[in-house]
Parts: C-alpha cells; structure tokens; sequence
C-alpha cells in the first residue's frame, strides 16, 4: 500500500477534499438513474452502493481522524448499512494507507521532543498497522518488542470541523431534527477528543487492564509510560492473530467457544461490575495468541456508564419488564425514547416500535446459555433494521429518540454482537461474569 506524505489539516483542505467527494458521488446516481432505465433496479441499486462506498472510503481516508473513524463506527452496522459499505468501510478498522517513514519520523520529534532513534535501541519507520487516528510501529527496549502508536498530525484539531461537515449527512441518514440533536454529535465529539489524548488512553489501559486481568483467556500488553505522551502511545509488542483473520480459518468449536466465552465476560463484567466499558468492540482491536487467547488492545475509547442509565436499559432487557407495559412505557420515558411532548400516535408508534426491536436484541439476555453461531438470531436484526429503514412512518415524526448513551452502548453491542457471530461461538454462559471476583 502506497504511503502519504502529508494529511490535509486545515478546514479548506478538508472540505474541499470532502466537497470533491460528493461530486463523486452526485456522478454515481447519475449513473443510477441510467442504469435503472436499462437494467433492474436491483441490480442498478447495488452498483450505486458500490460505487459510492468506494468514492466516499477513499475520500476519508486521505483525511484519516474523525472523518475515517465515522466510516469505522459505520461499519460495524451491519444490520443497518449496505453490504458494500460494510465492507469498504471495514477497511478503516487496520488497512489505510500510512504516513511515509520521512513523515513519521518528523511527526515523532514534534511529539516526543526527541527522534524515535533517541528512544528506543531499534525503530522501524514503516508502520506495521495504519487505522483512523493513527498508526503502529514495531520498535526494541533492552531487548523487548514494542509497539509504538504515533497519532496522525492534526487529528485533534480538526475534530470539530470534520463532525460539522458529517453533520448534514448524519442528520438525514438518521432522520436527526429537532432542538436536541446537538447533544448526540456532541457526545460523539467528546468521545473523539479523548481518543486523540493518548495520556488519557495509557490511564484507562493500566486501569482496565488491572481490573480485568483475572477474567480467563484473556490477556493484555504491559504499558509505558516513560514511553509515552499525549500523542505517542507505547506498549508490549503482542504475537497474534487479528480475529477476523483467525475466523477465516477452520478452528476447533472448542476453541471458538473459549474465545466467546472469553470475550463475552469481558464485556459483561464492564458492564455490569466496573460500570464502564471498551465502547470500541471492532476486529481491529482484538488477536488471538498461539494458545488461543483472547489479547485486547487499544482503549482510548471508553464509555462510562451513568447509574440513571444503566438501570433503566438493562430493566429492559428482563422477560418480565418485557411483557408489563405500564412499567416497560415507563423506562422509554426514562431514557429519552418517549418524550413529553409526544403525540399519541408518536407513543404508540416508538412504544411498538422499541418493544419489537429491545425484544429480539436482548434475547442473549433472557437465557442462562446462548448460542451465537445460530444466525437466526442475527437475521432478525438485521430484517427488523431493515424494515424500519423502509418505514415511511418513521420518517414523519421526530428522530431525536433516545439518550445520548445509546450512541456509545449500541455501539458496543452491535460490535460485539458482530464478534461473537463471526466466532460463531455455541453454549456461551451469559451470566458468568457473577462468578468473576
């Protein structure tokens, strides 16, 4: 993959990189518009999204930063997004092109204060690993590997611009209006900055790390510090195999259920125990050793989870609370779903709504054992996600719903989900994270 040698970082820059991209993509539904006369619309469709997801990926990763880190949460929609978004997007998760070693080299000076030759006894410039907001290299300390994040110039500063220019795409996408619909971009913004604070991310590691170290089959690297600043982040080198990697081979059940067992205890024991979460659950950031072991990187992206909405989402996801329908319109109101100044046909369309999609999303939940290599569970989804992107109804009312945690929590859960379906891990315990002190 061809290298970069410098990353657009003022606003016109941007934008005009982005502006060129929607030229792209006004072509392509001119060629939509062709086609559908002369072939079926099925077929015309498909070549749109394929054409756009390859215009719009390659636009965004030219900007890398927050721009390419909406492509990488997109991506992981995949009840939601076209398939060839899905799958272009993905990319934005460990494949986009790096800064060139000269860039590298320059940018770790700014950073450091010192070249990266100073530091360590051995660095390599060319990046093993280049994602969104920045980029992985292999370097040796007295003898032991690391690996070296150095953060993509300008990321930081360019997050708010990015996100205004995403906006209007985002609010039509999502149906987004309202007085309101500041605070979901606004937590998404937030969110953003503290991934760009890799000072902030060497804290929640070591913590994460310490609280979780327990849990079996998974392990951690070791981080430093005194290798460390607000934009250079240093760790132990981990061998392995990325997930999605290790899933495209034929493996032993036994080993796939240790792994989602493994994983799924992870999760839920932030959730439920630590009331915080790695809110960044893509392939990209987990390996498996040689003893097959789940190895977790890369927590910049962490979501605590505040008690007034831990309660109320997780009161949902009981069979009980399920089918009691004075208590389950209570809890929409709770976190934001229902609003007080709803119509009655608004309540009775969201309160029918989200009691069909909480029904089917938390059936993990509703049992001791889950199997997540029945892909039953993950059609149902996928055609509920479907079908209220078809609704015409939907369209009509107001689509600010929801808390702005949702943002972050769904995020997690589709990952997860995703990861758990692609180990197609069988006869995981749900509650086992209660046995983990």
């Amino acid at each position: 993959m061809n290298s970069i040698d410098r990353i657009p970082i003022s606003k016109v820059e941007r934008a005009t990189n982005l502006v060129h991209t929607g030229a792209k993509v006004g072509v392509n539904y001119l060629k939509y518009y062709g086609k559908k006369l002369t072939s079926n619309e099925n077929e015309a469709r498909a070549q749109l999204n394929e054409d756009n997801a390859e215009d719009i990926y390659d636009g965004l990763k030219r900007l890398k930063g927050s721009a390419l880190k909406v492509a990488q949460m997109l991506s992981m929609e995949k009840s939601i997004m076209p398939q060839a978004y899905v799958e272009k997007f993905s990319l934005s998760q460990f494949s986009v092109p790096p800064l060139s070693p000269a860039l590298v080299l320059r940018t770790f000076k700014k950073y450091f204060g010192r070249s990266p030759h100073e530091v360590f006894d051995r660095f390599d410039a060319q990046s093993v690993n280049a994602a969104s907001i920045g980029q992985v290299h292999k370097a040796f300390k007295n003898h032991k590997a690391l690996a070296v994040k150095i953060q993509y110039p300008g990321v930081a500063n360019s997050i708010s611009s990015d996100l205004a220019l995403v906006k209007p795409i985002a609010i039509k996408m999502f149906n987004i209006r309202g007085k309101d619909s500041d605070k979901y971009f606004k937590e998404v913004e937030n969110k953003l900055m503290e991934e760009t604070n890799y000072q902030l991310e060497i804290q929640q590691s070591l913590d994460m790390v310490a609280a979780c170290r327990h849990i079996p089959n998974l392990i951690f690297p070791e981080y430093y510090p005194e290798f460390s600043s607000e934009k250079i982040l240093t760790m132990d080198w981990m061998e392995g195999v990325h997930l999605s990697e290790y899933v495209s081979h034929e493996n032993e059940q036994k080993d796939l259920d240790t792994l989602g067992q493994a994983l799924w205890d992870f999760y839920m024991y932030q959730i439920h125990k630590l009331k915080k979460v790695h809110a960044d659950p893509h392939p990209g950031n987990f390996l498996v050793s040689k003893n097959n072991e789940l190895i977790a990187l890369d927590f910049g992206c962490i979501k605590v989870i505040p008690d007034s909405f831990y309660k109320p989402y997780f009161e949902l996801a009981t069979g009980d609370n399920l089918s009691n329908p004075l208590l389950f319109k209570e809890k929409l109101y709770e976190l934001e779903i229902l609003l007080p100044g709803d119509s009655a046909a608004e309540v009775s369309f969201f309160t029918e709504m989200f009691h069909e999609l909480l029904t089917v999303f938390t059936e993990p939940f509703q049992q001791e054992v889950f199997d997540f290599s029945n892909d039953s569970f993950f059609k149902k989804i996928s055609s509920l996600g479907e079908k209220y992107s078809k609704n015409t109804e939907l369209r009509k009312f107001n689509g600010n719903r929801g808390s702005k945690h949702f943002i972050y929590m769904n995020r997690t859960f589709f990952g997860l989900y995703n990861l758990m379906f692609d180990l197609k891990a069988k006869d995981v315990k749900t509650n086992n994270f209660n046995n983990l002190s």
